[in-house]
């Protein structure tokens, strides 16, 4: 049985969370957004981190929800990374760019979702 959205959000949030990710938010977007139905956003302290991050919520979500990214933006020195999921995508930022595209404010109607 496939994992629901609901499920892929919070195995991503659990594993940004085993890496020290801090600032987790789950935003529930059904019925707001036709981009997705949640985004997981969360930032890391350094580049490095935000690797570490990314690598355990892609292997956590593949091997716990059988899911690959359908695409992926970012790395390598980047300050942002994407990992599409479909119905749900993963928003990894190191701090400062995180405070300068705000998606918590520009999604600011949508509810926040208890992943823990």
């Amino acid at each position: 049985m496939a994992a629901t959205p609901y499920e892929v959000v919070r195995i991503a949030a659990h594993a940004a969370d085993d890496k020290k990710a801090t600032d987790i938010v789950a935003l529930d977007l059904q019925g707001i957004s036709d981009v997705s139905d949640y985004f997981l956003i969360c930032t890391a302290a350094n580049p490095r981190m935000l690797d570490a991050v990314i690598d355990e919520i892609e292997e956590k979500v593949r091997l716990n929800a059988n899911l690959k990214p359908l695409s992926h933006e970012g790395r390598a020195g980047a300050s942002w990374v994407l990992l599409d999921y479909g119905p749900v995508v993963v928003h990894a930022f190191l701090p400062e760019t995180r405070d300068y595209y705000r998606l918590e404010r520009l999604w600011g109607d949508a509810p926040q979702v208890d992943w823990q």
